[in-house]
Formats: structure tokens, sequence, C-alpha cells
């Protein structure tokens, strides 16, 4: 006796809200892309903040990372002086710029778009000459100092880490070296690892150090950023 045919859902479950509606979208055509190629352009087309970075002509979503700091933190406000560590492709900057200030330079090894007023040099951080140059074109010390740096991976976990540790570590004597007293340092960190020096290292020359994790850090990912504030200077 065969069984009587089932009934076909007319649609999913979900958990309610739109975003839980939504079907993900599948890209067509995935001729000439690895796998991990392919699975990052769907996270991308299906990502909520990529979408809304898309609607508000931000250049990436992570501008909404800055944004949500910025909205507990208020470090951005006309008059200071902000610079931007590894802004390409320039959604810090543009945020930044959206509240109001107007003394702010940036740096990448890539080249960013113009977004006057910022200044924005092409360059290498670790090139000993590229931290005086920031200076130099901001007109002096900073109020702040963001960083959202990463360095090029090269497939070994191990390797990539303490690559990701050292320029959030040169990022932080950076901060630490120029900073006005009552200043603030903002950088990409990670869970875990070898962040240890590096948070002792800023609690020695900050009132106040913690982890934030904006809603835009997607919740697979250990980055995590580093908010350090109310800098006590360097003696």
């Amino acid at each position: 006796m065969s069984e009587p045919p089932r009934k076909r859902m007319v649609r999913p479950p979900t958990r309610g809200g739109d975003e839980a509606r939504a079907t993900p979208a599948r890209l067509k055509s995935a001729k000439q892309r690895t796998p991990s190629s392919q699975a990052w352009l769907e996270r991308q087309i299906n990502d909520p903040f990529a979408a809304k970075a898309r609607a508000k002509g931000y250049r990436s979503r992570a501008a909404f990372k800055l944004a949500e700091i910025d909205d507990r933190l208020k470090l951005l406000r006309p008059g200071a002086r902000i610079v931007d560590l590894g802004a390409a492709p320039g959604g810090w900057t543009q945020l930044a710029i959206e509240r109001g200030v107007t003394d702010i330079v940036g740096v990448d090894l890539l080249p960013v778009d113009p977004l006057p007023p910022a200044q924005l040099l092409e360059m290498d951080f670790t090139d000993p000459a590229c931290g005086p140059k920031l200076i130099e074109l901001l007109g002096g010390a900073p109020d702040v100092v963001l960083s959202d740096m990463a360095p090029n991976t090269v497939g070994h976990r191990k390797t990539d880490h303490l690559r990701i540790v050292a320029l959030i570590e040169a990022a932080a004597d950076f901060a630490i070296e120029v900073l006005k007293p009552g200043g603030a340092f903002v950088t990409k960190a990670f869970q875990g690892g070898e962040m240890g020096e590096v948070t002792a290292l800023l609690k020695q020359h900050f009132t106040d150090v913690r982890n934030l994790k904006p809603k835009a850090s997607r919740a697979e990912s250990s980055e995590v950023y580093l908010a350090a504030t109310g800098f006590k200077g360097r003696g």
C-alpha cells in the first residue's frame, strides 16, 4: 500500500522579520571561481550590512562597525584630528567626514579614491617615513588614531596571526607616540591568541581599554575591536 502524498509547505518556517524571510541569493554562475570566492560573493550579496552600505553610498560595510563604536565612545566630532590607518577603500574616512571631521589623514598600501577634505597616502604604514608624513599632513598631534589594518595572508594560520598582531602592535606604538593627552586609539583585533601584551601596553597608557564587538562584525568571526580612551601620555 503506497503512502499518501506529503503536503508541500508553501514557505519554510522562519523566525520572523524581513531579513529572516528573505531567501538567500545564490550566484547563477560560478565559472572560474574557487569555492571560497564563491562563498564570499554569496555572503556579500546576502549580507544586510553590505546592502545598507550600498544604499548609503559607503565604500564598505566596515563603516557601520566604526559608527557603532563611535556611538558609544563619541570620538568623531568637528575639530578633532583623525588618523585612519588601513584606510582603503575609504569607509571609515567617509563616516568620519559625515560626522563632521575635517582634519583627517589616511594611509593604505592600496590606492583610495579621493575623499575631500581627507588627505590620503598610498604608502606602507610600516615604512619609517610614513608616521612623520601623516603627522605633517595632519598639521599636528591627532586626537584619535583609528586602525582597520589587516595584512595580506599567506594561508598559514599561525603565520597570518603573528602578522596581524605585528600590525596591531605597530599601530599601538604609533598611537602612543603621537596622540594628544586625552586622545583615543581604536584598532581591529582578534579574540584569543597573542593580544595579551598589546592590551597590557595600552592599559599602561590609557585610562580605559575595552573590547568591542560591533553588530556589523560577523558573529562567526573572531574579529573584535580594541578601544583605548583617555591617553595618559608617554611618560
